[in-house]
């Protein structure tokens, strides 16, 4: 049996995989110019995989009892490519801190599935923060 805190928490991570991945596809369609076109693809590829994340964590949370929410946080877009990603980077930052708080946690609670679970979806979350980075760096 797990806590009600690790059940929010886990909404609390489906609401924002949800949110990065309408994000980072309205980015994808709507990042103009040259930037724009070097980033398009890798934009898309990091929403559907934002996408398979939220569909993980709400099985893994619906198997513990709880009820997956279908509310996103709230979408910012941004309006140049360099605010988008910059927005973006923020975002995966907001994420690996939330997903080591769910791993300790979960890890307390002797839940070992969903400690792995987010300890996958925290690499992904890692290799999404250094490209947001990088591109940004240069």
């Amino acid at each position: 049996m797990v806590s009600e805190k690790l059940k929010n928490l886990l909404n609390e991570a489906i609401a924002r995989e949800i949110q990065v991945s309408i994000q980072y596809l309205w980015q994808h369609v709507l990042a103009k110019g040259f930037e724009g076109e070097t980033v398009k693809g890798k934009l898309k590829e990091i929403a559907i995989t934002e996408m398979k994340h939220a569909e993980a964590i709400a099985e893994r949370l619906a198997y513990l009892g709880g009820t997956p929410t279908t509310k996103p946080n709230p979408i910012t877009i941004g309006n140049t490519v360099r605010e988008m990603i910059e927005i973006d980077k923020g975002e995966e930052e907001k994420a690996i801190e939330l997903y080591k708080e769910i791993i300790k946690v979960a890890r307390e609670e002797g839940d070992i599935t969903t400690a792995k679970l987010f300890e996958e979806i925290l690499a992904d979350e890692e290799e999404h923060h250094d490209f947001f980075s990088s591109l940004l760096e240069g």
